[in-house]
């Protein structure tokens, strides 16, 4: 059969919109829309059976009207986002079951295969979509648009789903007894003195902290800072200067805490930041019970270069984590006696690695420790993380970088 007995064979089964028409010839032919595609179709069919060309009064029967709606769905789409700000989008559809099964038995009816051309809930994305993009100058995203909406045609609903914007920096934490993230046992944390400025500035509903890792409550982030992704939720601007806005949260924090090297982020980013498994330094004051001698401190050192370190998990969180033995490396240890009670120690371990333990050997849970190497009880007193990753590690790779029109997104 030709297309044209195919499309005699369409219109023998109802009043059917131009759209609907044409639709099952969508892959037959192209740069025509499908109602441009079914009026000409339309139009031959009336010319060879020399009939009078008549568009159907009654609404077609198997999108109930639906493509006749595409426009009023448009504005409805933009009107439901308000005052928001986007660069992309995507538009969804959810077709009633009634008229996604009208459409299949469209092409049964006529003697087609029922998956040729394109679904109905196909056409009405694209035509909503390009509708609303010429509306708003945006470009479509099909991976993570700024904003998606999706047309619930059943409920006569628009969903507006405002997706999360991602900022990574890194953070030093400057006074202790301050959690990465917010804790009822602690009147506030590096999340709760950060996310302030940001939501502010982005409109956002909630912000959430994610580090590289997190240091002790009692300890220090010092030196490079802590990679971090600070996501904002249900965003309703996308810019900021963020070179304003480090300098705002640093001015906010009382001496507290600190961020720089901030930089718009692929959303991906997130978890490449939980995930990350990064070495870091650490410099621990450390006590000891007894008097020790500096080449007894100096041997001990000497002993834990290198070493591979046995860690059963501390008795301090052994109520929140599996009770396992994991190795773990000191990559470099070095030290110095600051009296015979005292001594400050840089550690550069493996991430994972439990310095408090290291140092303590935690009832022998860890294994060798410098308390055991001295055979001397010894403590971590006070314990400053120095660096994550490394100073000149370009964490935020251009493959993380969030990109508009093939440029990266810096923010200034």
């Amino acid at each position: 059969m030709t297309v044209i007995d195919d499309a005699r064979e369409l219109l023998a089964t109802g009043p059917l919109c131009d759209s609907c028409l044409g639709r099952p010839f969508a892959d037959r032919s192209f740069g025509l829309t499908n109602a441009e595609r079914g009026r000409a179709l339309r139009t031959t069919v009336a010319l060879e059976d020399d009939d009078p060309f008549e568009t159907p009064d009654e609404d077609c029967w198997v999108c109930e009207g639906i493509c006749e709606r595409f426009d009023e769905l448009a504005d409805r789409v933009v009107e439901a986002l308000g005052e928001t700000e986007l660069y992309t989008y995507q538009v969804g559809t959810r077709v009633p079951p009634l008229v996604e099964e009208n459409d299949r038995l469209l092409r049964l009816d006529a003697g087609l295969e029922e998956d040729v051309g394109e679904q109905l809930k196909t056409e009405v994305n694209r035509e909503v979509g390009r509708r609303v993009g010429a509306k708003l100058d945006a470009e479509v995203d099909f991976e993570r648009p700024d904003v998606q909406f999706t047309v619930d045609l059943e409920a006569d609903e628009i969903d507006v789903q405002r997706n999360s914007i991602a900022i990574y920096g890194r953070y030093r934490k400057l006074e202790r007894d301050i959690p990465q993230t917010e804790w009822v046992k602690f009147d506030e944390s590096v999340e709760e003195l950060v996310a302030p400025p940001f939501m502010s500035a982005f409109r956002g509903t909630e912000a959430v902290f994610h580090g590289a890792g997190r240091e002790d409550v009692d300890a220090l982030m010092l030196g490079t800072g802590r990679p971090f992704v600070l996501e904002v939720k249900n965003p309703r601007r996308r810019d900021a200067d963020l070179k304003e806005l480090e300098a705002e949260v640093n001015a906010s924090t009382d001496g507290k805490a600190e961020v720089e090297n901030l930089a718009f982020a692929r959303y991906d980013m997130v978890e490449r930041v939980k995930e990350l498994d990064a070495s870091k330094t650490y410099r621990a004051t450390v006590d000891f019970h007894e008097p020790v001698d500096e080449a007894d401190f100096e041997a001990a050192l000497e002993a834990l270069d290198g070493a591979t370190i046995e860690q059963r998990t501390p008795h301090r969180v052994d109520h929140r984590r599996a009770d396992l033995v994991r190795e773990r490396q000191v990559l470099s240890i070095e030290g110095e006696l600051e009296d015979e009670y005292t001594a400050t120690v840089d550690v550069h371990g493996e991430g994972g690695l439990y310095i408090k333990e290291l140092v303590s050997s935690d009832e022998g849970r860890t294994e060798p420790s410098l308390a055991g190497e001295l055979g001397v009880d010894a403590e971590v007193s006070a314990l400053d993380v120095i660096s994550v990753q490394g100073v000149d590690e370009p964490f935020l790779t251009d493959e993380y970088r969030l990109e508009r029109d093939g440029e990266p997104v810096s923010g200034e």
